[in-house]
């Protein structure tokens, strides 16, 4: 298997972009009709995933065991979507005669038997981790929701109770659905685990979101959803900052993550200080205002401050959170944590890396679509792409 030809033929297709997962997905469903079930109506997010996923197996496929951990936790979350050992077959048919269409001249045999080796450990790692993930976990857990409240026109915040524990670290995502909806989004819980085991999430509609219109509009107390298991890490709190004090940067839904690592901070009773910077659009859409004051008088160590990005003594100066913090003083001696949309991360990113901080000391999820959501993001927030 040559790692380099494997990627030189990877550009040449990629270059056609949207073709790529079009022919791919015709060419599976035409084949093997019976696999359509187990995607959503709405394939465009769909079509972004397969083509992020492709990109980042090849980028890695000359480092074995970078690619194979991150295969392994592929595998185990497709279980999710019911794939099965036998799908496989039919998935790598798909691909390599996708691969043969937009390669064209430069495909050769000896291309084919490489593409062919690699899917075949592709194939292989996923079905074993999917098999091994059967012994502990299951495909998804039911929940329940025993709260619904609308805090905004597009923002609610549920209280789920899954069935049996679903465990998981501050940070993370975990995977939600409808029964309703075959698709699936990524949401970080807002909330530290917690002895009952409920899960809060706080869900912003996103225009044509077939999931999280269904949470925020289509969803009531009473109603069951279902939970993936936790993916992600860059946001985990305690192995990245050890006992550093903490600036935690959240916009938007951003807060739900940050209101988890808060809680955190408190369980663990380490004394550390934390300064915390909650950013709206507007004044009227700090949804959660109540929590987070309730979290600034019981934690003496906690300390607050709302940016609204619009003010109306102040028309026509938008006001950027990073901007603000940067103003507000010099944090470089703490660890950094960034929540909110991909264009609130970037600005801020940017901004605290342009005043000298550095990068093992900011951290955010990647940016951008990704296949699964923002725990996957491979590129370097929660609040991006559209299921």
């Amino acid at each position: 298997m040559d790692a380099a030809r494997l990627k030189q033929s990877w550009a040449l297709v990629a270059a056609h972009g949207d073709q790529v997962p079009l022919y791919f997905y015709s060419t599976l469903f035409l084949a093997h009709p019976e696999t359509r079930q187990m995607f959503g109506t709405n394939m465009a997010g769909q079509r972004d995933r397969l083509v992020s996923a492709l990109g980042h197996i090849v980028s890695h496929v000359d480092q074995v065991d970078r690619l194979v951990g991150f295969l392994q936790q592929l595998g185990a979350d497709h279980r999710k979507y019911a794939v099965r050992a036998e799908h496989y077959p039919a998935v790598g048919a798909a691909l390599l005669e996708t691969l043969r269409h937009f390669c064209a001249e430069a495909w050769t045999d000896e291309l084919a038997a490489d593409w062919a080796a690699a899917y075949g450990l592709v194939a292989q790692v996923m079905t074993e981790a999917a098999q091994a993930a059967e012994a502990h976990s299951p495909p998804w857990w039911v929940a329940e929701v025993l709260t619904h409240e609308r805090r905004t026109f597009d923002v609610a915040v549920l209280t789920v109770r899954p069935q049996y524990l679903l465990p998981f670290t501050p940070g993370q995502s975990i995977g939600v659905s409808h029964p309703a909806v075959r698709s699936w989004r990524y949401y970080s819980p807002a909330n530290a685990p917690r002895p009952d085991g409920t899960v809060e999430l706080h869900v912003r509609a996103a225009p044509g979101g077939a999931v999280s219109s269904r949470l925020v509009y289509g969803c009531a107390t009473g109603d069951q959803v279902h939970l993936a298991s936790p993916v992600g890490d860059r946001l985990t709190l305690l192995w990245p900052a050890g006992s550093s004090d903490l600036l935690l940067l959240a916009g938007g839904t951003g807060w739900a993550p940050v209101k988890a690592l808060v809680e955190q901070v408190a369980a663990e009773g380490s004394g550390r200080r934390v300064d915390l910077y909650v950013g709206a659009r507007s004044r009227t859409e700090f949804y959660d205002s109540e929590a987070i004051d309730k979290l600034a008088a019981t934690h003496p160590w906690l300390r607050v401050s709302y940016v609204a990005g619009s003010d109306p003594a102040r028309p026509g100066e938008p006001v950027r959170l990073a901007d603000r913090v940067l103003a507000d003083g010099d944090w470089r001696s703490r660890h950094v944590y960034v929540c909110g949309s991909d264009e609130m991360v970037s600005h801020s990113v940017a901004a605290l890396t342009g005043a000298g901080y550095q990068p093992g000391q900011v951290h955010h999820e990647g940016f951008g679509k990704h296949w699964y959501g923002p725990a996957w993001r491979t590129v370097t927030t929660p609040d991006g792409g559209i299921q």
